[in-house]
Protein backbone atom coordinates (compact mmCIF):
# COMPACT_ATOMS: atom_id res chain seq x y z
CA UNK A 1 0.00 0.00 0.00
CA UNK A 2 2.49 2.58 0.91
CA UNK A 3 4.66 1.73 -2.61
CA UNK A 4 1.16 2.70 -4.63
CA UNK A 5 0.95 5.74 -2.48
CA UNK A 6 4.70 6.85 -3.12
CA UNK A 7 4.56 5.98 -7.21
CA UNK A 8 1.29 7.94 -7.22
CA UNK A 9 1.97 10.88 -4.75
CA UNK A 10 5.87 10.75 -7.04
CA UNK A 11 3.90 10.69 -10.45
CA UNK A 12 1.57 13.44 -9.48
CA UNK A 13 5.18 15.57 -8.68
CA UNK A 14 6.49 14.93 -11.90
CA UNK A 15 3.00 15.23 -13.78
CA UNK A 16 3.02 19.23 -12.24
CA UNK A 17 6.96 20.10 -12.63
CA UNK A 18 6.43 19.35 -16.32
CA UNK A 19 3.13 20.92 -16.78
CA UNK A 20 4.60 23.77 -15.46
CA UNK A 21 7.89 23.41 -17.24
CA UNK A 22 5.68 23.27 -20.36
CA UNK A 23 3.91 26.46 -19.55
CA UNK A 24 6.60 28.19 -18.95
CA UNK A 25 8.61 27.51 -22.45
CA UNK A 26 5.23 27.99 -23.86
CA UNK A 27 5.11 31.39 -22.43
CA UNK A 28 8.07 32.10 -23.89
CA UNK A 29 7.37 31.23 -27.28
CA UNK A 30 4.77 33.62 -27.36
CA UNK A 31 4.90 36.52 -30.41
CA UNK A 32 5.09 38.96 -27.05
CA UNK A 33 7.39 37.87 -25.34
CA UNK A 34 9.91 37.10 -28.39
CA UNK A 35 9.31 40.58 -29.44
CA UNK A 36 10.05 41.64 -25.72
CA UNK A 37 12.85 39.37 -25.00
CA UNK A 38 14.35 40.62 -28.82
CA UNK A 39 13.74 44.50 -27.67
CA UNK A 40 15.77 44.05 -24.47
CA UNK A 41 18.95 41.97 -26.39
CA UNK A 42 18.90 45.03 -28.50
CA UNK A 43 19.47 47.80 -25.88
CA UNK A 44 21.65 45.66 -24.23
CA UNK A 45 23.72 45.05 -27.04
CA UNK A 46 23.51 49.17 -27.77
CA UNK A 47 24.64 49.94 -24.54
CA UNK A 48 27.41 47.71 -24.42
CA UNK A 49 28.64 49.29 -28.14
CA UNK A 50 28.05 52.89 -26.86
CA UNK A 51 30.05 52.48 -23.28
CA UNK A 52 32.33 50.84 -25.76
CA UNK A 53 32.30 53.95 -28.28
CA UNK A 54 32.61 56.58 -25.39
CA UNK A 55 35.68 54.60 -23.93
CA UNK A 56 37.27 54.39 -27.27
CA UNK A 57 36.45 58.74 -27.63
CA UNK A 58 37.87 58.95 -23.92
CA UNK A 59 41.03 57.22 -24.75
CA UNK A 60 41.90 58.64 -28.14
CA UNK A 61 41.27 62.30 -26.32
CA UNK A 62 43.66 61.57 -23.92
CA UNK A 63 46.56 60.50 -26.25
CA UNK A 64 45.96 63.23 -28.42
CA UNK A 65 46.74 65.73 -25.49
CA UNK A 66 49.72 63.61 -24.12
CA UNK A 67 51.22 63.65 -27.97
CA UNK A 68 50.06 67.61 -28.17
CA UNK A 69 51.96 67.94 -25.08
CA UNK A 70 55.27 65.85 -26.74
CA UNK A 71 55.09 68.10 -29.78
CA UNK A 72 54.95 71.27 -28.10
CA UNK A 73 57.79 70.35 -26.32
CA UNK A 74 59.41 69.10 -29.46
CA UNK A 75 58.86 72.37 -30.88
CA UNK A 76 59.79 74.31 -27.85
CA UNK A 77 56.28 75.93 -28.02
CA UNK A 78 55.40 76.55 -23.86
CA UNK A 79 53.16 79.37 -24.43
CA UNK A 80 49.65 79.64 -25.63
CA UNK A 81 49.87 81.75 -28.77
CA UNK A 82 48.33 85.19 -29.15
CA UNK A 83 45.42 85.46 -31.29
CA UNK A 84 45.23 87.51 -33.90
CA UNK A 85 43.41 90.67 -34.31
CA UNK A 86 39.96 90.87 -35.62
CA UNK A 87 39.55 91.23 -38.92
CA UNK A 88 36.36 92.69 -39.15
CA UNK A 89 35.66 96.40 -40.36
CA UNK A 90 32.78 98.18 -39.34
CA UNK A 91 30.04 98.50 -41.93
CA UNK A 92 28.64 101.46 -40.76
CA UNK A 93 30.48 104.43 -38.89
CA UNK A 94 29.51 105.02 -35.66
CA UNK A 95 26.43 107.44 -35.09
CA UNK A 96 27.30 108.55 -32.09
CA UNK A 97 29.98 110.28 -33.37
CA UNK A 98 28.15 111.27 -36.47
CA UNK A 99 26.31 115.14 -36.44
CA UNK A 100 23.63 113.21 -39.31
CA UNK A 101 22.24 110.88 -37.42
CA UNK A 102 19.87 110.07 -39.68
CA UNK A 103 21.35 108.42 -42.52
CA UNK A 104 24.16 106.05 -41.91
CA UNK A 105 27.52 106.96 -44.10
CA UNK A 106 29.37 103.30 -45.22
CA UNK A 107 33.13 103.45 -44.64
CA UNK A 108 34.55 101.22 -47.40
CA UNK A 109 32.72 101.18 -50.99
CA UNK A 110 31.82 97.77 -52.57
CA UNK A 111 35.34 96.38 -54.79
CA UNK A 112 32.65 95.20 -57.57
CA UNK A 113 29.36 95.77 -58.61
CA UNK A 114 26.30 93.00 -57.29
CA UNK A 115 24.54 93.35 -60.90
CA UNK A 116 24.39 90.32 -62.51
CA UNK A 117 23.49 91.53 -65.22
CA UNK A 118 26.39 94.19 -66.27
CA UNK A 119 28.78 91.35 -68.20
CA UNK A 120 25.98 90.47 -70.49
Amino acid sequence: MFRRTFWFTTGVAAGVWATTKVNRKLKQLTPESLAATAANKALETGQRLKDRAVGFALDVRDNMAVREAELEEALGIHEDPELPAPRRFAAIENVENSTNRTTPKYIEAPMYSYNRNEDH
